[in-house]
């Protein structure tokens, strides 16, 4: 078998999107489907009183109305992080209260979308009315310490050394606070489900990130047995977290479906999932960093605010990922969960390490100037082998090869370091700013088998998602490797229970989770495939060797877990819960990084900002799909122009929801505003984290571009900007 870098191949799934083949969750359309419509809360918080139907029901074509009168038998949500599948412990539409501004509270459905749509329009709601808190800053939120939550994990806040005495003694020290705003996932694919019953079975069409989850959570929910719910998703038209466990409609949509007997299918609009859906929560970072005068960092006290619901405490992970940045003599954090009247947040790509590195590369960045450093030499300084929380070796850490690499791409030292020293011909501000990113390497358990045919066919089912990140073309690229195929003759089944348990595909953990038992399948399969005693020659393909052995097809099974777990983790999997995942491992911790450089142009009159370009390299352990990984960093880097420039989900704090609830007024980035993207890759395995030396990419692409754009806008215009996004206003 070969080994090193993997080689660069197509995408295997491009013809069957490009020609319009792939069939995602809502394109389903079984015979006679029905389809359902919300009607959704116009308060803040409070309790329906009364609700009309008549004109409602009046409308031709309506079949059924679905309000919290009829919903006494289904059973609520459980939160996924009390062990549950859903993203939320609050059911709408299974009880008269409001929770927060935009929730459903009825589902209309009718022979045509059009008609559910006028109906729901129609019903007329009463609301008693509450008072409410929609921001951090309400005067109804509700501040709790994270470490008294009741939650079904604690996290504890971090404590190395005294910070607090180091920091009041230091010789150069910044104390500020860096603010980022609620974002919101908006993939291509809105949430949506199809749901058809064929006696006491029900099938479900959906676009997630987590079958397993939909099948054991649906059947929780409508008390039926989990072998009697199929869930199948092939495809998902992005997810960023979104789409992590169940979602509100899915209950609704299969209770509406058994009521009639029919076929039901329900699209969530782009308005209503800004408001019934996880999302980034607000956050407010206190970050105060000391050095000593050499420029080595001795104390970092990091104290954070984030926002959770009034019926979930959604945890925040923002402090360890802040303490492991730099190798700091002390540290110590201290975090809030504000409770607020919304959904309860959740994992928005990049969840806290996004909002994370905004906050520390940003105080690096002041700190780098009030020395009087180069922010590159300080960064390199800075970098430690071993971790301060854990006091643990390193798996492995490239990022100072990731500044030096991309320093040399982008031309770093081209740079002159005093703020407005760098003028373009045509009089633009020219700025140049450099930030890292990491992400907490993971691993999780999975099951795979593999069926091989003489006619060369390999199909092999794997516990992952296909979410357009280009796992399918990632495990056609290694079987390929371990089996001497064709990737082209792999086909991968994946997102269907019908297949192996399907586990949640997150956290950056989808390759290291599902490659190592693609590995381990294919080895199980050669093992089989010697015991025919076919003598076939060395590199003989699985066909040819059932052909010697006049064998039809070989199938067999693999299961593999983390490091740090035991197969009780599998049993977690096979349940569609989440289970544990790493860092668990004993001897040392993982993380992926990143270093990204950017180049600004600020004009001078008008303030407007553009990003002409990006130089980004990442360690990331063995990368399996050169071609795929290089659109995720690139992918990742125009979500990072996104979240410092454009998006923020605007709040009125006087009557809750979000303000602007579309495509048109959620500022995202388009062609325009993205320059040259460069990303390289060190490519560099890591043995110790798994088998297949993957440490992780989707999430850490992010990590860190929000901090290059601001620490570069300084750079040019000598305004430091301390919250996101950054705007002209803030220029000027």
């Amino acid at each position: 078998m070969p080994t090193g870098p993997y080689a660069e191949i197509p995408r295997v799934d491009a013809y069957e999107k490009v020609r319009g083949r792939a069939i995602y969750g809502t394109d389903n359309n079984p015979s006679g489907v029905a389809y359902g419509a919300f009607v959704t809360a116009t308060i803040g918080r409070g309790r329906i009183t009364a609700m009309d139907l008549s004109e409602a029901q009046s409308i031709d074509g309506v079949r059924l109305i679905v309000n919290h009168e009829h919903t006494s038998d289904l059973q609520p949500a459980r939160f996924i992080m009390q062990h549950g599948f859903a993203f939320q412990s609050y059911s709408p539409v299974l009880t008269p209260n409001v929770a927060y501004r935009g929730q459903p509270v009825a589902l209309v459905v009718a022979d045509t979308l059009e008609s559910a749509i006028e109906a729901a329009s129609r019903i007329r709601v009463s609301y008693e009315e509450h008072p409410f808190a929609a921001t951090l800053d309400s005067e109804r939120a509700e501040p709790v310490p994270q470490a008294e939550a009741a939650t079904a994990w604690p996290i504890d806040d971090i404590v190395v050394g005294d910070a607090e005495t180091v920091y009041a003694d230091a010789a150069v020290k910044v104390d500020a606070t860096y603010t980022m705003p609620t974002q919101h996932q908006n993939p291509m694919e809105l949430i949506g489900t199809v749901a058809a019953w064929d006696g006491d079975h029900l099938t479900v069409y959906e676009g997630t990130q987590n079958a397993g989850a939909c099948k054991f959570g649906l059947a929780e929910q409508l008390g039926i047995p989990p072998e009697n719910v199929t869930v199948i998703s092939p495809y998902t038209g992005g997810g960023f977290g979104q789409k992590n466990t169940m979602q509100s409609q899915q209950v609704l949509t299969a209770f509406a479906a058994r009521e009639l007997g029919r076929p039901v299918k329900v699209v969530v609009p782009r308005r209503q999932t800004f408001h019934d859906s996880s999302f980034r929560p607000a956050t407010r970072q206190r970050v105060r960093l000391a050095a000593d005068s050499a420029g080595r960092f001795t104390a970092a006290l990091y104290d954070v605010d984030a926002q959770t619901s009034m019926h979930d405490f959604f945890q925040s992970e923002h402090a360890d990922t802040a303490a492991r940045h730099y190798g700091y003599g002390a540290f110590r954090s201290f975090t809030r969960l504000v409770r607020t009247d919304t959904p309860t947040p959740g994992y928005m790509r990049a969840p806290f390490e996004h909002a994370t590195a905004f906050a520390i590369e940003s105080a690096v960045d002041e700190l780098a100037y009030e020395h009087g450093m180069d922010p590159v030499q300080i960064r390199l300084l800075n970098d430690t082998d071993t971790d301060i929380v854990d006091g643990l070796p390193h798996s492995s850490r490239h990022v100072s090869e990731c500044l030096r690499r991309g320093a040399e791409l982008f031309g770093w030292d081209r740079r002159t370091p005093e703020p407005r020293s760098m003028v373009a011909q045509n009089g633009d501000l020219i700025g140049m700013g450099v930030a890292i990113g990491l992400y907490a390497g993971s691993g999780g358990p999975n099951r795979a088998s593999v069926r091989a045919t003489r006619d060369g066919i390999i199909e092999i089912s794997l516990g992952v998602h296909e979410m357009g990140q280009g796992i399918r073309t990632a495990i056609a690229n290694v079987v390929a490797r371990h089996l001497n195929v064709a990737p082209e003759s792999v086909t991968a089944i994946l997102g269907d229970t019908r297949g192996v348990p399907q586990m949640l595909t997150a956290g950056s953990w989808g390759s290291a989770s599902s490659i190592p038992a693609a590995e381990a399948v294919c080895e199980a399969l050669r093992e089989a495939l010697d015991a025919l005693g076919t003598n076939a020659p060395e590199g003989a393909s699985p066909a040819e060797i059932l052909a010697l052995a006049d064998h039809d097809e070989l199938s067999v099974e693999a299961a593999t877990f983390a490091p740090g777990q035991n197969r009780d983790a599998l049993g977690e999997i096979d349940t569609g819960h989440v289970a544990p995942s790493g860092p668990v491992y004993p001897d040392f911790i993982t993380y992926s990084y990143a270093a990204h450089f950017v180049e600004v142009r600020v004009e001078q009159t008008t303030r407007r900002i553009r990003v002409p370009r990006v130089v980004s390299v990442f360690d990331c352990g063995r990368v399996l799909s050169p071609r795929t990984a290089r659109s995720q960093a690139i992918g990742g880097v125009v979500w990072g122009v996104g979240g410092a420039l454009r998006e923020a989900g605007e709040v009125d704090p006087r009557y809750g929801g979000v303000l602007n609830a579309d495509m048109a007024e959620y500022l995202v980035p388009v062609n325009a505003d993205i320059g040259s993207i460069e990303v390289g890759f060190i490519d560099e395995p890591d043995p110790m984290v798994n088998r297949s030396g993957v440490k992780g990419l989707g999430e850490v692409v992010l990590v860190g571009v929000a901090p290059a754009i601001t620490n570069a806008i300084y750079h040019a215009t000598g305004v430091r900007a301390r919250h996101l996004p950054v705007r002209i206003e803030d220029l000027v």
